[in-house]
This record gives structure tokens, C-alpha cells and sequence, in this order.
């Protein structure tokens, strides 16, 4: 507040001991501050200036814009704020450390198999809800939705996705939101069905059809000759979000994500690299997302700056090495050799690849496996 009466711009502090704080002022009237202690060297700078700008995105999809921008009675607003903690406190808590669309702002996806057999489903079930935004949800990533749907902004598609996760232990729900880019004034209803355990159908629609209506006619209607695919589909999504890709053994993790259409798929390695008998220890499937996130945040703040960083304000220039400074072109790799694991980064026009290898790959190895992984990837599912 002292530097903004001097025309001065601060918006983060370190101490000595690395602890860390960040805010960010929204509609100059909410102030939101993240702070971080120094032994946790989980949440750098970026995420946490994407953890402020998520909650605020949050609040502004539960409660509306108008109601945080003209603040008529402060307490009534903390009252009305209690509806936003559960679904704020999943962004803290990232339980599940793959999903990693509030870090990226993509949309986490899935490539099941019978797509175009759930596609078909969900345009016609859409259409019947008198809606053309339309979203089928595994285990709180995307694996299929309509048009319109698509060309919501990725953070809100990111937001959507993350509340019906927060929403789910019900059968269905009725639930009004606010579109924090396409629509954050006027709140649409939000129709929720629970398919099975961890998959779930939405729609955005208007006051049309009733929530009594669509669960006893619609649903039963369109989804239940599909139970056996969708069964078929949450099996395999537990190994993995495209079953066709067989990865190299040495893969632990990998990141990749679609420039043009911000979407990003998160890809756990194979069993076999759970383990090496007679190789160096290998990291638990916490910590290699966790190590994951953190290369991420390394690469794109340091070499990919181009894209995701451009949306944070404060994130990039500060976490820049001086090194860096003198570069006269856009880097397209990056590695990185830990005492946990080796990371390899690329990208291309349409694609970014962050890739997580076990010490026992061979550093030279990296570039060409990271190059035929993503050509495979892309090769087999078009993504």
C-alpha cells in the first residue's frame, strides 16, 4: 500500500529465509495475499500468483463480479464467501497432484476409447437440455464435450471441472455460476449428474429443462445403453488418459499440452517404472507430479515464457536468470538432471512437452525420446 501511494509496483516479498508472499488487488476491491513458508519449496512465485488469480475466479463464479465489485455490506459478503471455501480449499489441498489445469490454465483432458460413441451421447442429451454446452467428465478431466463448451475460456472450463468434482457424493444438482470471462454478471444453471462413481455429466443452460425433468427423462434416456462403455472407460483411465501410447519404460511422467486449443493431458508412467531393481531409487507417484509441476513452472518462467507466463503479471521477469537475458531466439528444449529423476522440455507451434525420466535413462537419450513421444502421442489420437 506505501509503494502504490509512491507510483511504485510491488507485488511480492522473499525473506532471507525463503518465505514468500504474493497479492494481487482485483476490480480495486478485493485484495487477495498468498503466503508460503520457506520449507515449502512447492509453490514458487508462478503458482502462487496462479493460486490468487484461481480464487479470485472462484469467488467471481459462485457469487458474481457485481456482488465482489460493489461491496454494500462486508460482513453479508464473508457470509456469502463460506459457499466458495470448498471449492478454494481444493485448489490448497491438490489431492490429486495430475490434474494440473490450475497451475497450466488448460483444460485437463482424456483420450478414451468410443469417443465418437460419447460424443454422439452428449450432443444429443445437450440438445435435449435445451443447451448446446455440454460436458462429460472421468474423473474430473474431460473426456468429451460439445462445441460451444470448447470455446469457453480454458480457465473457466478448468473452474467448471474443478466444481463438479466438489460437487460430486450427489446424484444430481442444480447449482447457478457465473462465467469469471464469457458471462460474470449474469449466472447460468449448471445441471449436474453423477453417471457412475467418477463420472459425471453437466450442462449450462437456462431456465429450461427442470432439474426433476432431466434426471428422470434425459439421463436414463441417453446414458444408460452407454454404462457399459463408460464402465470400460473409467477402468482404463486408471492406467492411463490415452490407452493406445505405449510410453518407455523409463517415462515417470509426462506433461503435454496444445498451444491452439489449451488442452493438456497428464500422463503417469508405466508400472514397470515404478520400480528398478538394480537402478537408482525412483520417485513416488506424488512426488513425480509434484516434480512435474515444479519443472513445469522451471521451464516456461526461464525458457518458454512466450505463452503461460504472459498471463501472470509479476511471474516471469523476476524468476528470470541473468543468462537468459541475452537471448536473441525463442528456446524449443530445455533439460534439467536432479538427484530425483531427469526432466526434458519441448516445444513446437502447437505443442509444449514436459517430460519426467528415471536417473537410469541416459541424459543424451532425452531429446529423442521426449521428440518420439510427442510424435507418438500426437500420431495415435490426433491431440
Amino acid at each position: 500500500m506505501f509503494g502504490a501511494g509512491q507510483s511504485a509496483l510491488l507485488s511480492c516479498c522473499e525473506t532471507d529465509r525463503g518465505d514468500r508472499v504474493v497479492w494481487r488487488v482485483f476490480r480495486d476491491s478485493v485484495m487477495l495475499i498468498a503466503v508460503c513458508s520457506g520449507g515449502d519449496g512447492t509453490f514458487t512465485e508462478l503458482q502462487l500468483c496462479r493460486l490468487l488469480e484461481n480464487t479470485w475466479n472462484c469467488m467471481v463464479l459462485i457469487l458474481g463480479q457485481e456482488e465482489l465489485s460493489n461491496v454494500r455490506n462486508v460482513e453479508r459478503l464473508k457470509r456469502d464467501l463460506r459457499s466458495c471455501y470448498r471449492l478454494i480449499d481444493r485448489l490448497l489441498d491438490r489431492g490429486d497432484e495430475s490434474v494440473m489445469g490450475d497451475l497450466t490454465h488448460c483444460a485437463d483432458c482424456l483420450l478414451p476409447p468410443n469417443t465418437s460413441l460419447l460424443q454422439d451421447a452428449l450432443d444429443a442429451f445437450t440438445q435435449a437440455s435445451d443447451s448446446e454446452f455440454g460436458c462429460l467428465l472421468i474423473r474430473g478431466r474431460v473426456a468429451v464435450a460439445t462445441e460451444k463448451w470448447w470455446r469457453l475460456v480454458s480457465q473457466e472450463v478448468m473452474l467448471l471441472s474443478l466444481l463438479v468434482c466438489c460437487l460430486s457424493g450427489t446424484a444430481s444438482c442444480d447449482y447457478p455460476v457465473f462465467l469469471p470471462v464469457g458471462s460474470p454478471t449474469v449466472a447460468h444453471r449448471l445441471l449436474r449428474f453423477q453417471l457412475l462413481q467418477g463420472v459425471d455429466v453437466c450442462t449450462l443452460c437456462g431456465p429450461a429443462p427442470s432439474l426433476h425433468h432431466a434426471e428422470t427423462e434425459l439421463v436414463g434416456r441417453f446414458w444408460s445403453p452407454l454404462l457399459e462403455t463408460l464402465h470400460g472407460c473409467l477402468e482404463q483411465t486408471l492406467h492411463s488418459p490415452v490407452p493406445s501410447v505405449a510410453l518407455h519404460p523409463d517415462i515417470l511422467a509426462l506433461l503435454l499440452i496444445n498451444r491452439e486449443s489449451s488442452q493438456s493431458l497428464s500422463i503417469p508412467g508405466r508400472p514397470t517404472a515404478l520400480t528398478h531393481q538394480d537402478g537408482p531409487p525412483v520417485p513416488s507417484v506424488l512426488r513425480r507430479w509434484e516434480l512435474l509441476r515444479l519443472f513445469y513452472t522451471f521451464a516456461v518462467t526461464r525458457y518458454f515464457t512466450s505463452g503461460e507466463v504472459a498471463t501472470a503479471p509479476a511471474a516471469a521477469e523476476p524468476l528470470q536468470e541473468d543468462f537468459s537475458q541475452g537471448f536473441c531466439h525463442v528456446p524449443l528444449h530445455c533439460y534439467l538432471v536432479t538427484d530425483e529423476c531427469k526432466c526434458y522440455g519441448l516445444q513446437t507451434p502447437q505443442h509444449q512437452l514436459f517430460l519426467l525420466a528415471s536417473l537410469a535413462m541416459p541424459t543424451f537419450a532425452l531429446r529423442s525420446t521426449a521428440t518420439q513421444t510427442l510424435t507418438s502421442i500426437t500420431a495415435a489420437t490426433g491431440f
